[in-house]
């Protein structure tokens, strides 16, 4: 097996983590559009409880992703997937039995607190294990298979929606969601552990064997891996003299606090670019243009297709055109399709469009999910995951992800409310966001496709905050060049002793 297609596979397998957080996304629109849920629980759709079930979710990933930090520096990339996925089983479980409303938060508490895990840790994963040139695509295996999950969700959802009136409606759907899980944790040991964590912790042997079985089928001797193995040790070497030894270290340094901000504003930008909105209250956004619950949940599930295949199409791309101008653009779409649904939602208010109308709503939602699924969906996971070094990586992923899901839980929570309270006008402010994170992106974040991790220290210390108009290559070493000048020592060494 070739090493690059090894490295895609083993990141396909970490995503799993991915897709329970997708599944959990898609599958609470559903749950709390189900009859049996409202009657059972004695709530409604839009009410303060029904918000908090929502909101839990990633209120527990915030804590999550907290966590998963510390405890990843010390145990390990594998452990912490370990220690994820059994939290998630246990509130799995929970939701797939409650038998009231406040068993069910807790389960969405302690899903999300494992989701938190996972989601901070398998980019963050996927980058230490990535050749530079398909480390994007790797890591955009993140958002591929959290829209998987979505998709799974949609479908099992819409099934189950339409199958049953009694409380199977939605206990099938969050019983489903326990078993990658429960597949995740049990057969991640079977995978490598991150190089770049092992060589960190002194674990020098280990690390170049792990090395090998990446990037050369197991073959220690590889020049190349000799040669990576050597680099990778002395930036090591050069970040332990100025280790750091709590959060506080990433405000400390100004090169690694323009990253933090990066990483940060990134993943806030994100969920303000609406997609939060419209994945937790699809059936909601529907009803407003007059779609019944069942047909939301239909396109909603259609919908989810089409966000598969744009993911498809990030993945296949990202590493060829680049992070910069894709989330440019991809923002600047987005803005288009709020301004078009914003303005058929004031014209057309609730039961007063023909079903033309209705269709046409239907179509910009898809338009708006296919731009963000394309771009700045998978971009959130892949920019912060290799902009930091490796002191800094696990707890500056770990921050942004944190920040990921404090706005995350916000529109959760105010979304509905705001629906209720103010209509149409709510959606200008994603229509406003999704062009000043373009506006943000083209002046302060600089392109990184195919820039090895270890340059990233010489890119954010050296080019200016301002980058429009800069070529990022003026401000980096010649990383490959050295690597290639150390494999062919190496090779030379390797032959002379073969000889003698």
């Amino acid at each position: 097996m070739k090493p690059k297609v090894y490295q895609f596979l083993v990141g396909v397998f970490a995503s799993f983590g991915s897709l329970l957080f997708g599944y959990d996304l898609g599958v609470i629109a559903q749950v709390i559009a189900s009859k049996s849920y409202t009657d059972l629980f004695n709530v409604s759709g839009t009410d303060s409880s029904t918000g908090a079930v929502v909101a839990l979710f990633t209120g527990g990933a915030f804590f999550g992703a907290w966590f998963a930090g510390p405890i990843t520096e010390r145990l390990g990339r594998r452990w912490t997937i370990v220690i994820g996925s059994i939290i998630f089983l246990v509130g799995g479980i929970l939701q797939t039995a409650a038998p009231k409303i406040s068993y069910l938060m807790a389960g969405r508490f302690l899903s999300g607190l494992g989701v938190g895990f996972l989601t901070m840790i398998i980019p963050l994963y996927q980058a230490e294990i990535a050749h530079p040139s398909i480390r994007g695509t790797v890591t955009a295996l993140q958002q591929f298979m959290l829209g998987i999950g979505a998709l799974i969700a949609s479908w099992a959802g819409w099934g189950t929606f339409n199958a049953y009136t009694d409380t199977r409606q939605w206990r099938i759907p969050l019983g489903i969601q326990n078993v990658p899980a429960l597949i995740l944790g049990a057969l991640i040991f079977l995978f490598p552990e991150s190089p770049r964590w092992l060589i960190d912790k002194g674990k020098l042997e280990e690390g170049l064997q792990t090395l090998a079985r990446l990037h050369s089928n197991g073959n220690q001797d590889d020049p190349w891996v000799r040669a990576e193995f050597e680099q990778i040790q002395e930036n090591i070497a050069k970040e332990h003299e100025e280790e750091a030894k709590s959060y506080l270290d990433l405000f400390r340094d100004t090169s690694t606090f323009r990253r933090l901000l990066i990483a940060c504003g990134l993943q806030a930008s994100i969920q303000m670019t609406g997609v939060s909105a419209i994945q937790y209250y699809s059936v909601t956004i529907y009803g407003q243009a007059g779609i019944e619950p069942g047909d939301a949940l239909k396109y909603q599930a259609i919908n989810s297709v089409i966000a598969l295949v744009a993911q498809a199409l990030c993945i296949a791309y990202i590493d060829r055109f680049g992070r910069r101008w894709t989330l440019i653009w991809g923002n600047l779409f987005n803005m288009v399709t709020f301004i078009i649904a914003t303005i058929m939602l004031a014209v057309y208010p609730p039961g007063s469009g023909s079903a033309a109308q209705g269709w046409g709503f239907i179509i910009v939602t898809w338009a708006y999910n296919f731009s963000f699924s394309a771009t700045c969906g998978p971009l959130s996971w892949i920019i912060p995951a290799e902009i930091f070094d490796t002191r800094m990586r696990a707890k500056g992923v770990s921050l942004a992800t944190m920040m990921s899901f404090a706005f995350n839980t916000m529109i959760g929570q105010v979304t509905g409310i705001a629906m209720d309270a103010v209509g149409w006008k709510y959606y200008l402010v994603f229509v406003i966001c999704n062009f000043t994170n373009a506006l943000a992106v083209w002046a302060f974040v600089p392109e990184t496709k195919q820039l090895p991790l270890e340059e990233m220290n010489s890119l954010f210390r050296t080019m200016p905050w301002f980058v429009a108009g800069k070529d990022p290559k003026q401000y980096t070493g010649d990383y490959q060049g050295d690597l290639e000048r150390r494999a062919e020592q190496f090779d030379e060494k390797l032959a002379v002793a073969e000889h003698v």
